[in-house]
């Protein structure tokens, strides 16, 4: 295993996991922000948060799955 493929490996995993953290954040606040303005909503509003965090951490897992990739394969 060559440094270039470990490099890359490194680069796919940090903004693979970067990028969905900073979603989920946005996501969270914008929700938490939803849920302040309309309280009457937070059931509604809570399932589409659920929804979508999953959604941002499955991007994640795509991206350990390829670093995985580029390191044994």
């Amino acid at each position: 295993m060559d440094a270039s493929t470990q490099m890359a490996a490194a680069i796919a995993i940090s903004v693979g996991a970067l990028l969905p953290s900073l979603s989920i954040g946005m996501i969270g606040s914008k929700g938490s922000e939803a849920i302040g303005r309309n309280p009457e909503a937070a059931s509604k509003v809570q399932t589409a948060m659920i929804l979508s965090i999953a959604f941002a951490e499955a991007i994640a897992i795509y991206a350990l799955v390829v670093a995985m990739i580029i390191l044994f394969v």
